[in-house]
């Protein structure tokens, strides 16, 4: 980031903007954290309620409260809007990122910014994305009763 022929307020100026690159980032990825806090709550509370009442079915406990199916319904919806949640999270993150890159990209080919320092790919979306795979796991086992978690 060092160049020469540039003064100290320009430098400075890179510099902060570049921080201000880095902070978009992180804030990018504090919001894809609350996305997938959010889904894996309703995913794994949608599984969990499928596996309790599962579990009860055959007890005379509940006898006829509760119908048969309504446990698994509900929890099928629960795990479902949880992938939709953290599928539209996951766009929202790509598309962010996407406009966020090509900025920058636009800056560093303005020489307004060193073309030294990268812009990695967000752990949290990795992340994220293994979270969807396992959530459509758990749609699978609840309602075709296939799959890893069946």
């Amino acid at each position: 980031m060092d160049t020469p022929n540039l003064s100290v307020g320009d430098r400075l100026a890179q510099a902060r903007t570049e921080l201000a690159f880095q902070r978009t980032r992180l804030a990018a990825d504090r919001t894809m954290m609350a996305v997938l806090r959010t889904s894996l709550s309703m995913i794994g509370f949608g599984f969990t309620i499928f596996a309790f009442f599962q579990k009860l079915s055959g007890k005379t406990l509940l006898g006829e409260a509760i119908p048969q199916l309504a446990p698994a319904r509900f929890g099928l919806s629960l795990v479902a809007l949880g992938i939709v949640t953290l599928a539209i999270g996951i766009y929202g993150q790509f598309r962010f990122m996407r406009s966020t890159r090509t900025q920058r990209n636009a800056f560093v080919a303005a020489g307004l910014l060193p073309a030294d320092d990268p812009f990695p790919l967000s752990p949290m979306l990795v992340i994220a994305l293994l979270l969807l795979l396992i959530g459509l796991f758990a749609v699978l086992s609840i309602a075709a009763r296939v799959g890893p978690l069946a």
